[in-house]
């Protein structure tokens, strides 16, 4: 842009402007350019800021003249620092900022009042500054007068306070720039925490519906736990049903064939030994032989019937008998033969004669004996099956024992209890006295 003339907007030639208000905007220039931040000082004057500030005025004066005349932004800033100096109670607050028209040179015209108080050259750089009509501020030329040592150091004086003035304007230009960055971060902050409030109240909300999900799916996985395990509790419990009922169905088929099994065999075994026991002679005659008068029926050998059961003979005969099985009622027995003894003593020497007599008569042995709960069964002592009642009475294993055995097994019951003499006859076996049983395994 060109120099000032008379009124405002018009553009006269930059050489009207006296050297001395040309000095007075220069220092001015100079002043605000070490106070302005580096990001909005103009490319032409980034060497002119690096200079000490008493070297940018004169050093620097074309660049920072050229800057006044070309730069509006940087003459606007220079007219706004101009402003905060001489004007006392400044009109910008945090929320408004003062308002600015484009002059008809491109130049910024800061909206404001009078330059305040002054007067002379420094009216004449804020008129200049402004687009004002400024000649008629500038001094008239007076007679030269010596200056003297007291004119000297006024004139730093006058100096000195428009670069303070210069430095005010800066410092206000700050401020003015620093609330409205206050300001402005003021409504950032509210807006944050705003944002913040909410987004508090949505996470919040998405907290309480996701421990609702997580009660909900925990109880859901509670009770699809519970109803697996009641599933495998059936499961095992089906499982066990089933392996009993097949181990009964199998224990019963060998319990069925066992029983039909030993009848043939004591079928067979008896037949010989009827035969061998009767003597029986090879068939010489026919029937049709022995139709002749006269003629004698067959010699029938004694057996062992009408024998009493106290007779260790008829034991001995039952119990060569094929298949035979003699069952002992042990502690009726063993008390019996050896009162004065405990009852592993009574055991020990019971078992020991069943076992010579088994091996004598060839026949199967089971002692019984009262037992407690818990209590399992001895392994066979050669020959002899031991066992013990758990829950139960030997009695009420005897009667078991022999409900068990196929009919037309010899069965043999050694026992002085009343009851189950009359019970184990009753299903077709053979009842001998506990005394008959220790007679015979005193003789051998």
């Amino acid at each position: 842009m060109a120099g000032q003339e008379h009124g405002p907007g018009s553009d006269p030639d930059p050489s009207d402007v006296p050297a001395a208000l040309r000095s007075a905007l220069v220092r001015l220039a100079a002043d605000v350019l070490g106070d302005t931040d580096p990001a909005d000082v103009p490319p032409s004057l980034l060497a002119v800021r690096r200079f000490a500030p008493r070297r940018r005025a004169t050093a620097g004066g074309a660049p920072l003249w050229s800057a006044l005349q070309e730069d509006a932004a940087f003459r606007a800033r220079v007219a706004r620092v101009w402003l905060q100096a001489h004007d006392p109670a400044p009109a910008a607050t945090p929320d408004r900022e003062p308002s600015s028209t484009e002059g008809a040179a491109g130049v910024t015209q800061v909206e404001t009042t009078s330059p305040g108080p002054a007067t002379g050259t420094d009216a004449a750089v804020g008129a200049w500054l402004q687009n004002l009509p400024w000649q008629h501020l500038v001094p008239t030329s007076a007679p030269a007068v010596v200056e003297t040592a007291d004119t000297q150091r006024l004139a730093g004086l006058e100096r000195e306070v428009e670069r303070l003035r210069a430095a005010l304007g800066v410092a206000r230009e700050d401020e003015r720039a620093a609330r409205d960055e206050l300001t402005a971060l003021q409504r950032e902050l509210r807006r944050l925490r705003s944002d913040a409030d909410r987004a508090r109240s949505e996470a919040r909300a998405l907290a309480a519906a996701a421990e609702l999900d997580a009660r909900r799916a925990a109880a859901d996985l509670q009770a699809a736990a519970d109803e697996r395990a009641q599933a495998a509790a059936d499961l095992r419990a089906a499982a066990a049903e089933r392996s009993s009922a097949r181990e009964e169905l199998r224990t019963g088929h060998r319990l069925a064939e066992s029983r039909v099994r030993l009848l043939l065999d004591t079928v067979v075994d008896a037949a010989t030994g009827l035969r061998a026991e009767l003597a029986l002679p090879p068939v010489r005659d026919l029937p049709a032989d022995l139709v002749a008068p006269g003629v004698d029926g067959p010699h029938v050998r004694p057996t062992s019937r009408g024998r009493s059961v106290g007779d260790p003979a008829l034991l001995d005969d039952l119990l060569r008998l094929p298949r035979a099985h003699l069952l002992v009622d042990g502690y009726n027995v063993s008390k019996t033969g050896w009162p004065h003894t405990t009852l592993a003593d009574q055991r020990r020497l019971l078992v020991d004669g069943m076992a010579a007599l088994a091996a004598q008569t060839g026949a199967e042995v089971t002692c019984c004996f009262d037992g407690q709960a818990g209590h399992r069964a001895a392994p066979p002592v050669r020959g002899v099956r031991v066992l013990f009642t758990a829950g139960e009475t030997a009695d009420d294993l005897l009667r078991q024992l022999v409900a068990a055995e196929p009919p037309g097994r010899v069965l043999v019951v050694a026992t002085s209890d009343r009851e189950v003499v009359e019970d184990v006859e009753r299903a077709g076996a053979w009842a001998v006295p506990a005394a008959t049983l220790v007679e015979r395994l005193r003789r051998h």
